[in-house]
C-alpha cells in the first residue's frame, strides 16, 4: 500500500475530518494514535505525509498542544525518527522514562511508546519504519542535531516522494523505499555513504533547497553548498550530473526568476541595476545580457510590457 496524505484543518469536527482521512490513507500498519479529549476539542493542524510500503512519513504542524490519551501508542517492530523544527516534541516509555526533543534536534526511538505531546505550535517531521532497517548504536532513543548533512538529505528525499509518490510505477516507488530506508540509516546512524547512487537525487534536492535560501548571498556557490552539505564538491557535481544541468546553471536559472519577479512586482521600487545588484550579477550590463538570454528580451522591455498587459485586464 503506498499513497499521500494531506489535512489542514481546525474548527468544529476538525479531528473527525483528520482521523478520517488519516485511517483511509495510512492503514492500520500506522493507525492513529488515541488524543485526550482536551486535544480532540481544541484540535487545529496542518498534516502533510505519504506511506510507501511499509514505510510511514509525516510532516505535522499544530497550532494547539496535543497529547495522547491511553498506555501504549505505536508497534514494538517499529523505529521513529523524529526531526523537530519548531517547538517540542516529548514521549515517554513504557516503565516511565521521559523524553523531549527541543527544536533543531532528530530523535531516534524504537519499539512502542507509553504517550507522546507536543508544544503550541510544534513543527515536527516524522519518519516511521521496520526497526530492522535501522539498528541503534546503543540501547534507548538518541538525540542528534537536525542539521546535519544526512538529515538534510532524509528530509529533502521525503520531500521529494511526497511529491511525486502518487505518479511513481512498482520500480519507482521501491526505488523511493530503498533510498528512504538507506537515509534514515544514515541520519540515524551519523554516517553517509555519499558516492550511493540511489541518493544522488536526494542530495541535489537538498542543494537545491539550501541555494534556494541563499540566492541573494555572495558567497553562494556549488563549492560553499557541497560544504554546508558535508560532502565534496565532486559528490555534488556528480548528483547534478545525472540530473543533466549543473548546480550553477540551476543558480543562475533561479536567480534570474526572482530578480524577474522584482521586475513585475506591483508598485516596483527597485532600479534595474539594484535588482541585478540584489540578486547578484556583476552590474546591469551582465544582469540585461543573461536576462534577454533567458528570457528573450532586455529586463526593461519585459517589465513594460508586463505593466501594459496588467493594464489591459
Amino acid at each position: 500500500m503506498s499513497g499521500t496524505f494531506s489535512a489542514d484543518v481546525s474548527g468544529a469536527n476538525a479531528f473527525s475530518v483528520f482521523a478520517h482521512e488519516w485511517r483511509s490513507r495510512m492503514g492500520e500498519t500506522f493507525a492513529l494514535a488515541p488524543f485526550r479529549r482536551t486535544t480532540v476539542s481544541g484540535f487545529s493542524a496542518r498534516s502533510r505525509g505519504f506511506r510507501v510500503r511499509d514505510m510511514m512519513f509525516n510532516r505535522f504542524e499544530t497550532a494547539a498542544a496535543l497529547r495522547t490519551g491511553g498506555r501504549r501508542v505505536g508497534a514494538d517492530g517499529h523505529v521513529r525518527l523524529w526531526i523537530v523544527h519548531r517547538g517540542a516534541w516529548r514521549f515517554g516509555e513504557p516503565g516511565g522514562a521521559e523524553h523531549t526533543a527541543p527544536a533543531g534536534r532528530l530523535l531516534v526511538q524504537t519499539g512502542s511508546l507509553s504517550h507522546f505531546s507536543a508544544a503550541p505550535r510544534t513543527v515536527v517531521q516524522v519518519l516511521v519504519l521496520p526497526a530492522a532497517e535501522v539498528r541503534p548504536q546503543r540501547a534507548g532513543p538518541a538525540s542528534r542535531p537536525a542539521d546535519t548533512a544526512e538529515v538534510r538529505l532524509l528530509t529533502a528525499h521525503a520531500t521529494m516522494v511526497g511529491r511525486m509518490l502518487d505518479r511513481l510505477g512498482p520500480a519507482g516507488t521501491d526505488a523511493a523505499r530503498s533510498t528512504l530506508a538507506e537515509l534514515a540509516r544514515a541520519a540515524a546512524g551519523g554516517g553517509l555513504d555519499d558516492v550511493e547512487p540511489l541518493l544522488s537525487p536526494a542530495l541535489a534536492q537538498a542543494a537545491r533547497d539550501l541555494a534556494d535560501r541563499r540566492l541573494t548571498d555572495p558567497a553562494l556557490s556549488p563549492s560553499a553548498l557541497a560544504r554546508e552539505l558535508n560532502v565534496s564538491p565532486r559528490t555534488l557535481q556528480r548528483a547534478f550530473a545525472r540530473e543533466g544541468r549543473p548546480l550553477s546553471s540551476y543558480i543562475r536559472r533561479r536567480r534570474l526568476e526572482e530578480a524577474c519577479r522584482a521586475l513585475v512586482a506591483p508598485h516596483r521600487r527597485m532600479t534595474v541595476t539594484e535588482i541585478a545588484a540584489r540578486w547578484q550579477f556583476a552590474d546591469s550590463g551582465h544582469f540585461a545580457r543573461a536576462f534577454r538570454k533567458y528570457y528573450g528580451r532586455t529586463p526593461t522591455d519585459y517589465a513594460v510590457t508586463a505593466a501594459r498587459e496588467t493594464d489591459a485586464t
